[in-house]
Protein backbone atom coordinates (compact mmCIF):
# COMPACT_ATOMS: atom_id res chain seq x y z
CA UNK A 1 0.00 0.00 0.00
CA UNK A 2 1.13 3.43 -0.90
CA UNK A 3 -0.50 6.91 0.28
CA UNK A 4 -0.04 9.62 -2.28
CA UNK A 5 -1.72 13.11 -1.87
CA UNK A 6 -3.09 14.37 -4.67
CA UNK A 7 -6.14 16.75 -4.25
CA UNK A 8 -6.63 17.00 -7.72
CA UNK A 9 -7.72 13.34 -8.47
CA UNK A 10 -10.29 12.85 -6.05
CA UNK A 11 -13.36 15.06 -6.08
CA UNK A 12 -13.88 17.72 -3.63
CA UNK A 13 -16.21 15.56 -1.96
CA UNK A 14 -13.80 12.92 -1.34
CA UNK A 15 -11.01 13.05 1.19
CA UNK A 16 -9.41 9.22 -0.08
CA UNK A 17 -10.15 6.46 -2.52
CA UNK A 18 -8.37 3.53 -3.03
CA UNK A 19 -6.75 2.34 -6.52
CA UNK A 20 -5.30 -0.57 -5.85
CA UNK A 21 -1.64 -0.53 -4.38
CA UNK A 22 -3.01 3.35 -4.30
CA UNK A 23 -4.17 4.91 -1.11
CA UNK A 24 -4.82 8.35 -2.60
CA UNK A 25 -5.42 11.51 -0.20
CA UNK A 26 -7.07 14.90 -1.17
CA UNK A 27 -5.32 16.37 1.62
CA UNK A 28 -1.81 15.61 3.81
CA UNK A 29 -3.46 16.43 6.91
CA UNK A 30 -5.64 13.20 6.33
CA UNK A 31 -2.27 10.69 6.46
CA UNK A 32 -2.61 10.32 9.98
CA UNK A 33 -6.42 9.84 10.53
CA UNK A 34 -6.28 6.15 10.90
CA UNK A 35 -9.72 5.72 10.78
CA UNK A 36 -9.46 6.72 7.06
CA UNK A 37 -6.70 5.01 6.38
CA UNK A 38 -8.05 1.79 7.78
CA UNK A 39 -11.55 2.05 5.55
CA UNK A 40 -9.01 2.64 2.35
CA UNK A 41 -7.06 -0.90 3.74
CA UNK A 42 -10.14 -2.92 3.87
CA UNK A 43 -11.41 -1.86 0.43
CA UNK A 44 -7.40 -2.59 -1.01
CA UNK A 45 -7.75 -5.90 0.52
CA UNK A 46 -11.36 -6.06 -1.25
CA UNK A 47 -9.78 -5.46 -5.17
CA UNK A 48 -7.37 -7.75 -4.42
CA UNK A 49 -10.03 -10.66 -3.15
CA UNK A 50 -11.54 -9.75 -6.41
CA UNK A 51 -8.46 -9.81 -8.14
CA UNK A 52 -8.48 -5.80 -8.55
CA UNK A 53 -10.49 -5.32 -12.34
CA UNK A 54 -13.44 -7.14 -11.25
CA UNK A 55 -13.97 -5.05 -7.83
CA UNK A 56 -13.94 -2.07 -10.06
CA UNK A 57 -16.70 -3.74 -12.16
CA UNK A 58 -18.80 -5.20 -9.28
CA UNK A 59 -18.65 -1.59 -7.53
CA UNK A 60 -19.69 0.19 -10.91
CA UNK A 61 -22.52 -1.96 -11.64
CA UNK A 62 -23.98 -1.76 -7.74
CA UNK A 63 -23.43 1.71 -7.35
CA UNK A 64 -25.78 1.83 -10.94
CA UNK A 65 -28.34 -0.86 -9.53
CA UNK A 66 -29.04 1.13 -6.43
CA UNK A 67 -28.76 4.53 -7.81
CA UNK A 68 -31.83 3.48 -10.02
CA UNK A 69 -33.08 1.67 -6.41
CA UNK A 70 -33.23 4.43 -4.41
CA UNK A 71 -32.88 7.64 -7.23
CA UNK A 72 -30.59 9.16 -4.99
CA UNK A 73 -26.61 8.74 -5.26
CA UNK A 74 -25.17 8.94 -1.88
CA UNK A 75 -27.57 6.60 -0.69
CA UNK A 76 -26.48 4.38 -3.33
CA UNK A 77 -22.79 5.00 -2.48
CA UNK A 78 -23.61 4.36 1.16
CA UNK A 79 -25.40 1.17 -0.07
CA UNK A 80 -22.66 -0.70 -1.66
CA UNK A 81 -21.61 -3.69 -0.16
CA UNK A 82 -17.41 -3.04 0.14
CA UNK A 83 -18.73 0.25 1.24
CA UNK A 84 -21.18 -1.11 3.77
CA UNK A 85 -18.42 -3.38 5.14
CA UNK A 86 -15.73 -0.75 5.44
CA UNK A 87 -17.94 1.92 7.22
CA UNK A 88 -18.49 -0.31 9.88
CA UNK A 89 -15.35 -1.64 11.05
CA UNK A 90 -13.12 1.76 9.91
CA UNK A 91 -12.91 1.87 13.29
CA UNK A 92 -11.24 -1.42 14.19
CA UNK A 93 -7.94 -1.21 13.22
CA UNK A 94 -7.35 -5.37 13.98
CA UNK A 95 -10.21 -5.76 11.46
CA UNK A 96 -8.26 -6.69 8.43
CA UNK A 97 -6.34 -9.18 10.77
CA UNK A 98 -9.52 -11.41 11.83
CA UNK A 99 -11.37 -10.29 8.70
CA UNK A 100 -12.55 -13.40 6.82
CA UNK A 101 -12.23 -14.08 3.00
CA UNK A 102 -15.02 -12.09 0.59
CA UNK A 103 -16.56 -10.70 4.14
CA UNK A 104 -18.32 -7.89 1.92
CA UNK A 105 -20.59 -10.60 0.27
CA UNK A 106 -22.16 -10.10 4.85
CA UNK A 107 -23.24 -6.67 3.26
CA UNK A 108 -24.68 -7.45 -0.21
Amino acid sequence: MIILIFKYLTPKWVRGISIFPFIILSDKKDRGDVVLINHEKIHIRQQIELLIVPFYIWYFFEFVFLSIKFKNWQKAYLNISFEKEAYKHEKDLNYLKKRTFWSFLNYF
